[in-house]
């Protein structure tokens, strides 16, 4: 492997490691024991939820081309995943939110589990299945467990701010650290011990188990709204309601499909963008590199978030500006850099401005997931929370499933592109979603002012 490789990833190591190292008291919030112990058990929990889902990535692709099915066959196993998420992601949402958030996490457990059980099976009807029990836990983890996490905070009585050290911090381990070391753990089980693609799957499934038991013995129960014995339309309306008259929440719902559907797109794409001649990279290395630089972007969101005069809206603005230019790079480097026409060799030149670029978009990423959570947190109403958010992954699902249909209907410029315009247009929703939430904070200043004023006439008359 060439030098390039270990002189980027050492870089960035150096970079996270001095951001981690240098924090001041001005990036440091002052908590209690009590939130400590309560952030620590959360992060265990959300790093082994996350372990067990990065263990079975590098290896879900190459598992079905072992059991001999073709690019076709795999594409419609991937679209019976987005396609499931889409489908059963509302119901399990409100389910989560009518019968409990704790039972909904330990639903996900149980479901992925039975998901990495289907793996050992080459037959295609039981893979399918096992496909479409991973799209649900997928929506599961991506609602459930924020869901408990802020209602369980709230109930518990600790500051508002707090909130945003715990999504900082879990984004960190389980989105960077943890990635990191369940790739390399997932190549040292199946490659360099001989066990097999499947061994990761197993490894997934225990250690799911281990997180399982851990939510059973130290999680409390918190529902969205128990004072109702809602049917499930009826949460669908609530949620369909809440979305349809309050602008933020439409807002931050479009901005979270547009950046999601873009990062989702670029996973399938980094790979024939860096190879268009089939240059020899080290897909592991550079997957741990992407990982380290979505450490790297947690990092920051920590730092900024520790600050209370800086706004979410207003610094997310930049994000998703520096990512769509990120994901311009492709495009650019086509006309700019002219293309080698040798088979095979190292990564070119392009290749390697585009790699840089595809770097500073993860580490975007990074700040994105924290940042997203913490507006979460303020805008969706708790007697909703997990519905709203799954209905955010409705129109996610619906373009990933397209993306992946027609993958190879369009050249690969045309489809980074498309995901810059959609970051573009993020930048501008997240603009708005920043106007309109100064607007109402103003105007429930002025009315909090109106009611005091009330209250003080009689005693100044007198």
């Amino acid at each position: 492997m060439e030098m390039f490789y270990y002189l980027l990833f050492g870089g960035l190591a150096v970079v996270v490691a001095l951001l981690e190292l240098s924090k001041t008291g001005k990036d440091r919030v002052a908590t209690s024991s009590a939130f400590n112990s309560f952030k620590n058990n959360y992060l265990v929990v959300y790093s082994l939820m996350m372990a067990g889902d990065w263990l079975q990535g590098p290896y879900v692709y190459f598992l079905y081309s072992q059991y001999g099915f073709g690019k076709g066959d795999i594409g419609r196993l991937f679209i019976a995943g987005f396609g499931s998420s889409m489908v059963f992601g509302t119901i399990v949402g409100s389910l989560a939110d009518k019968q409990g958030r704790k039972k909904a996490c330990v639903t996900y457990c149980i479901t992925y589990i039975l998901s990495c059980i289907t793996k050992h099976s080459p037959e295609y009807k039981v893979l399918m299945v096992g496909r479409i029990l991973g799209g649900i836990a997928t929506s599961l983890l991506f609602s459930a467990f924020e869901s408990w996490l802020v209602a369980e905070h709230n109930k518990r009585g600790f500051e508002p701010q707090w909130l945003s050290l715990t999504f900082s911090k879990a984004i960190f381990l389980g989105n960077g650290l943890v990635a990191i070391v369940a790739g390399l753990f997932a190549n040292l089980l199946a490659d360099n011990l001989g066990f097999g693609p499947v061994a990761p799957f197993d490894a997934a499934a225990c250690l799911l188990a281990i997180g399982m038991a851990v939510i059973l013995s130290t999680w409390g129960e918190n529902y969205g709204d128990p004072s109702e014995s809602k049917d499930l339309l009826a949460q669908f309306k609530v949620a369909a309601m809440a979305i349809a008259s309050d602008e933020k929440i439409a807002l931050l719902g479009a901005i979270q499909s547009l950046f999601e559907g873009s990062m989702y797109t670029f996973v399938f794409l980094w790979t024939p963008a860096l190879s268009p001649n089939e240059e020899d990279i080290p897909h592991g290395f550079i997957f741990a590199t992407f990982m380290l630089s979505s450490m790297l972007g947690s990092s920051i969101a920590s730092r900024l978030m520790a600050r209370p005069i800086l706004k979410v809206e207003s610094y997310m603005q930049i994000v998703f500006t520096i990512s769509a230019f990120t994901l311009l790079l492709p495009v650019i480097t086509n006309f700019l850099v002219s293309p080698s026409t040798v088979k095979g060799g190292s990564i070119s030149f392009g290749g390697c401005l585009q790699l840089f670029g595809f770097c500073t978009f993860e580490a975007c990423v990074g700040i994105f997931w924290p940042s997203i959570m913490k507006m979460r947190s303020q805008y969706i109403p708790e007697e909703a929370r997990s519905t709203i958010m799954n209905f955010f992954r409705i129109p996610l699902n619906i373009f990933v499933c397209i993306v992946l249909y027609n993958v190879n209907a369009f050249p690969m410029t045309v489809m980074f592109g498309m995901c810059s315009i959609f970051l573009f247009v993020a930048a501008f929703l997240q603009r708005r979603l920043m106007v309109v939430a100064d607007s109402h904070r103003a105007k429930t200043q002025d009315w909090a002012q109106k009611e005091r004023d009330v209250e003080t006439e009689p005693l100044n008359d007198h």
